[in-house]
């Protein structure tokens, strides 16, 4: 079987198969899209003939409200991965700085326009936590992406030290592209964004997305933010301009009107973490303290893990191709209390049947 990019892949692996897989693959919240944007969706079928509004003006005004963030300083996508091939397509580095290990579409995009890429690589034994350090390489360089929490550590950035790197890359005329995208899952997402400082940082992209949070995959939604208009406008143009669908567009202003639905998400994604990853430690697994919706472990027992998971119809993320990490590293994703039961204990008893 072929090594996906990504999580998710239950296309495949169901099609082999032949029954539904308990997918751990895929980041994406397990509540599901919210019920009024389902009804939503359902209520707005006869106007879907219609072209979408290429400028998202509603989506946008409630992206305003929602972030505090003034519309002239948002655009739209379909989803977070097209705005990262869009900024890669308008600003043409030629050089780059990318942590390793984290979210591989970075790296996709920018070898699509020949941007030559050096690697920070984060080690095992600091728990992948970014430090200072990274100070010394941001030069010489174009652009530099960086993931916060990051993907597939969990791991986050200190707000100071986020400061400091924007303030390198605005001496050397670099771009700083700060991917939010598991952000709406900290319990106070505003002590780790920068978006309070989009008008300090005219160099600075923050990325942000309907996927995960809004169990919106599917739909395909993300946005970025930017003070620098001139910006926004190249990235849109790099694309065609009918990128975000008018159900995709219709969904986004309901779901941020559920404040309920996020607060029942940051706390019930913060209890089966904890419980998670008390459980993986008590198998003997390695596991690194995450503070998104998946954990990134180690497992040394055994090579075929994820195979074994596979037989059992559970699908966990590979991170073999992850630069940076070993066949021996695995994401999971936080999923219901019953499925994440179901995990430990199909864990639990391949771990004991290989004694």
């Amino acid at each position: 079987m072929d090594i996906s990019k990504h999580g998710g892949d239950i296309y495949s692996v169901s099609g082999e198969f032949g029954e539904k897989i308990l997918d751990f693959s895929s980041n994406v919240n397990p509540k599901g899209l919210p019920k009024m944007a389902v009804k939503v969706l359902k209520n707005s079928i006869s106007g879907y003939f219609a072209y979408p509004d290429t400028n998202c003006y509603q989506l946008k005004k409630s992206i305003s409200e929602f972030e505090g963030v003034t519309e002239k300083n948002i655009l739209c996508g379909n989803g977070a991965a097209d705005i990262i091939y869009r900024i890669s397509y308008a600003l043409r580095p030629k050089r780059a700085l990318l942590l390793a290990p984290t979210f591989s579409e970075y790296e996709l995009s920018l070898k699509n326009v020949d941007c030559k890429i050096d690697y920070y690589y984060l080690k095992s034994e600091s728990d992948f936590i970014l430090d200072e350090n990274i100070l010394s390489s941001i030069d010489e360089i174009d652009i530099l992406f960086i993931c916060n929490p990051n993907n597939p550590t969990g791991k986050l950035v200190d707000k100071d030290l986020l400061i400091k790197i924007a303030q390198k890359c605005s001496q050397i005329n670099c771009i700083l592209v700060i991917d939010e995208c598991f952000n709406s899952f900290l319990e106070n997402p505003n002590k780790f964004s920068l978006k309070d400082q989009l008008r300090n940082f005219d160099n600075l992209i923050i990325l942000k997305a309907f996927t995960k949070i809004f169990a919106m995959a599917g739909l395909r939604l993300g946005y970025c933010l930017c003070s620098s208009e001139d910006t926004l406008k190249r990235i849109f143009n790099a694309g065609q301009p009918w990128c975000v669908s008018t159900p995709a567009q219709l969904c986004g202003v309901e779901v941020l009107k559920d404040k309920g639905y996020l607060k029942k998400t940051v706390a019930d994604t913060l209890k089966e973490r904890l419980y998670l990853t008390k459980s993986l430690r008590s198998l003997g697994l390695i596991v690194y303290e995450s503070y998104a919706n998946y954990i990134l472990f180690k497992c040394e027992k055994i090579s075929n893990l994820y195979e074994m998971l596979l037989n059992k119809k559970i699908l966990i993320r590979k991170c073999e191709n992850f630069i940076g990490l070993s066949n021996q590293y695995f994401r999971i994703a936080v999923k219901s209390h019953k499925d994440n039961l179901t995990l430990i204990k199909t864990i639990k008893e391949i771990l004991e049947s290989k004694k």
